[in-house]
């Protein structure tokens, strides 16, 4: 007894719960670092984008400059998400997979003056958007309207024609924050997910918790201390990895007939 006491980093705690819990709290702080970032930094306009973004808004502003304006009157300083392109209210705002929200009209608009080349880049942080996500208000999924409409059909031609790109090891792991949540909203939202795929990340969760708390480790704790921690993280965010690669392609499927 004396001998397994020892062991122990804190007395009458095991250390696979040290473990489990030390992996949850530092998930949440790379979490919350991210999003203090993404916000310092989301109505911020990267300089190589500027010129198109001002074209864009010009562009905006021939197509229907009073419509925004209005935009902007009715939704000053209502607490709302803010559009870095038009600089007003997000209307029926999409959200790119680095974490960046704009008007759903707005980035559509941002995209096809690009002469539809290609998957572009975020206006804000120049990383490739490969996939657009919904962030509509309860009240824009409620209302129909041309402009919803519209919204929907582009984002699913954008997520059809440029989420299954190829991307790096980097690239996934810096989608992590933004996919997993939206996951997690629309797991818990009614006529969200479906039911087959809320199963199998429930089957995925149980299985990496099982595996954190089991004795049976690639890398056992007991005979490597620490360093024995690491194959705990590589199944953590090998999971994670996986179900944002679920939750991309279930998206990238979204409006197919």
């Amino acid at each position: 007894m004396n001998d397994v006491r020892k062991k122990n980093l804190v007395e009458g705690i095991g250390n696979e719960v040290l473990y489990v819990l030390f992996t949850i709290l530092a998930g949440c702080l790379a979490v919350f670092l991210y999003f203090h970032r993404r916000q310092r930094l989301g109505l911020t306009i990267h300089p190589d984008s500027v010129n198109n973004v001002a074209t864009t808004r010009e562009q905006l502003q021939t197509e229907g400059g009073q419509r925004g304006s209005q935009r902007r009157a009715n939704h000053a300083n209502d607490g709302s998400l803010q559009c870095p392109i038009c600089l007003g209210s997000a209307a029926f705002a999409i959200e790119t997979n680095c974490g960046h929200v704009f008007c759903g009209h707005c980035m559509i608009t941002y995209w096809e003056h690009q002469t539809w080349l290609g998957a572009v880049r975020c206006p804000s942080c120049r990383t490739q958007v490969s996939l657009l996500l919904l962030n509509f208000t309860s009240e824009e999924h409620a209302h129909e309207s041309d402009e919803r409409r519209e919204v929907i059909t582009k984002v699913n031609q954008y997520n059809r024609r440029y989420s299954g790109e190829a991307r790096t090891i980097q690239e996934y792991l810096q989608d992590l924050p933004t996919l997993l949540r939206h996951t997690f909203h629309e797991f818990f939202s009614i006529g969200g997910l479906m039911w087959m795929f809320r199963l199998r990340i429930v089957i995925l969760v149980i299985a990496a918790f099982v595996y954190l708390v089991s004795p049976l480790d690639i890398l056992p704790e007991g005979a490597f201390g620490i360093i024995g921690f690491l194959d705990d993280i590589f199944i953590i965010l090998f999971i994670a990895v996986y179900i944002s690669v679920l939750y991309r392609n279930y998206v990238a499927g979204r409006g197919v007939i």
